[in-house]
């Protein structure tokens, strides 16, 4: 399918401190057979596990900004095969972390499965190809809940994951097939709160959300590295220019988050489940943490986030729908959410998502995890990054 095939389909997208993580990272050189992105050499084919049919052939625009739906009727799938143009992946389960393959066309990028650490190829025209499968533990309600390509991906083919052991939490990193290397190691593990969110800033650096293990003191103690945001270089250790030279630390006090999205100024803004309502967070690094930027007393279980100048769209995994923030030119919240993606519109309960391009995210379904899956669930799909607009109502 031609670049305007696709776009048209898309679906409208502590100085001094002792810490107790630990540091490990051991030299691992891309495999010399590996190519620039973005191709992977998988590990081995679609099983059991996930896979199957990607998309059928598009056509169609969307009909609003954030919606699911292409204009016009689409069949409803026929086991793996989905015939909605704006699904690049299908037959997956419970995609809870994306890496987009940034200005990729056909848009590609990975996907993974919370539950087994499967990480897919997803690309879209194509069927899902196993590139590794990570150790994880499940049980917790967490797993693989981060992936985000290495600064230097093209040259190195590295990805980096955040998931969770029997043990710990931790940050590994892998080339396909290969066994993970630790990166960083020992983020506490509790029976609840494991979950986390990656991505990678303007300057390189790693933005790695973890939870509190389900203990909030973690999150206010300065030693621990449990419900903290954390922005580290590719080894594991601080990166440069963080508030605090010596910890990775630059902000505290999270519960469950489940996204990490950049905005217009750089500035992070974190999506958090807790124990009472759900939570997005700007962040301001080396400060309290201070309010929230926007609460959800109902929970609709917030989970991946996308920001333009103005707008702010958050993927809910519990409601299934987008939540459309509008945002002033400071990067203030301006109104309430308008919901779209929700119901026929959508593709129901949403996990991950991240910016492919500036017009498009790459986000993952969690219809697996208590939602009402078919045939072709779960599955990776496009959304349309909203222009700015009348979006929301004012308080």
């Amino acid at each position: 399918m031609s670049r305007s095939g696709w776009r048209l389909a898309a679906c409208c997208v502590a100085a001094g401190l002792a810490l107790s993580g630990c540091v490990s990272f051991a030299e691992q050189p891309p495999p010399a057979s590996w190519t620039s992105q973005p191709q992977l050499e998988p590990e081995s084919g679609p099983n059991s596990g996930g896979g199957g049919t990607g998309s059928g052939n598009g056509g169609g625009g969307s009909d609003q900004g954030g919606s699911g739906r292409p204009q016009g009727d689409i069949p409803p799938p026929q086991g793996c095969k989905d015939f909605n143009p704006a699904v690049v992946g299908t037959c997956m389960d419970t995609i809870d972390a994306v890496a987009p393959f940034a200005g990729s066309d056909p848009p590609a990028g990975l996907a993974g499965e919370r539950k087994s650490g499967i990480v897919w190829q997803v690309k879209h025209g194509a069927d899902p190809v196993k590139v590794t499968q990570l150790p994880v533990d499940a049980s917790t309600g967490a797993g693989l809940t981060g992936l985000a390509l290495s600064p230097s991906y093209a040259e190195d083919q590295l990805v980096y994951a955040y998931i969770t052991t029997p043990t710990d939490n931790r940050l590994v990193r892998f080339t396909a097939g290969d066994t993970p290397k630790p990166v960083l190691t020992g983020i506490p593990r509790g029976t609840s709160g494991n979950r986390g969110a990656l991505t990678r800033d303007r300057g390189g650096a790693l933005l790695l959300a973890t939870g509190d293990a389900g203990n909030p003191a973690l999150a206010a103690d300065p030693k621990s590295l449990a419900g903290k945001l954390l922005r580290i270089d590719v080894t594991g250790k601080p990166a440069k220019d963080n508030p605090d030279p010596s910890s990775p630390v630059i902000a505290a006090g999270f519960s469950t988050p489940a996204g990490v999205c950049l905005g217009i100024d750089g500035r992070p803004w974190v999506t958090d489940r807790t124990p009472t309502r759900d939570v997005i967070y700007r962040v301001a690094p080396g400060k309290p943490l201070g309010n929230p930027a926007w609460t959800w007393p109902d929970k609709p279980g917030v989970a991946g986030c996308v920001l333009v100048s103005s707008l702010l769209m958050v993927a809910t995994s519990t409601a299934g729908n987008l939540q459309n923030l509008p945002l002033n030119p400071e990067g203030v919240i301006t109104a309430k959410p308008t919901i779209t993606m929700e119901n026929k519109d959508g593709f129901g309960r949403l996990g991950a998502m991240a910016v492919l391009n500036p017009n498009y995210a790459l986000a993952g379904t969690v219809n697996k995890d208590g939602g009402k899956p078919v045939s072709s669930d779960d599955r990776a799909v496009l959304i349309t990054i909203v222009p700015s607009g009348s979006l929301g109502t004012k308080d």
